[in-house]
């Protein structure tokens, strides 16, 4: 009898465990998406690069490229100063096939140019970081 009361104390610690590392990683990843949008509404490349491992996939426009922690974040700084964020409107959030968690927005910017960013957020063990970003230009109507 006492047998099955530890193993059943052992499985509900178990069970118990599993399920606050799957909340811990759901609040992590809802942090990030909620701090990189929010640094994306304010153009802070710094905000953005503190969620960048140490190589990130960027894209900008038409230049696209592996860029360092460092680099990209300088990258992205030149982005913003060219390009006045006005508004940054989440569109749509999922998971890939993979598991992992991405964002696509509109950013609005002052200049009245509009890019469709994305970004998409890997777990390696239990940090998750930015993999890839891309801002890229959205067609408007009669233009």
């Amino acid at each position: 009898m006492r047998y099955n009361k530890t193993m059943n104390l052992k499985l509900f610690v178990t069970v118990l465990m599993m399920c606050l590392a799957s909340l811990t990683f759901a609040f992590n990843l809802q942090g990030i998406f909620e701090d990189v949008s929010n640094a994306i509404r304010n153009g802070d490349a710094k905000g953005i690069a503190r969620y960048f491992n140490g190589n990130v996939d960027l894209t900008i426009i038409n230049q696209e490229d592996v860029y360092s922690k460092a680099q990209a974040e300088m990258v992205l700084r030149d982005f913003f100063l060219k390009n006045s964020v006005k508004s940054f409107t989440v569109v749509h959030n999922g998971v890939s096939k993979e598991g992992d968690k991405y964002v696509i927005g509109t950013m609005a910017t002052s200049q009245g140019v509009n890019y469709r960013t994305y970004f998409y957020v890997k777990k390696t063990g239990n940090i998750s970081f930015i993999q890839e970003m891309r801002f890229e230009r959205e067609l408007q109507e009669g233009k």
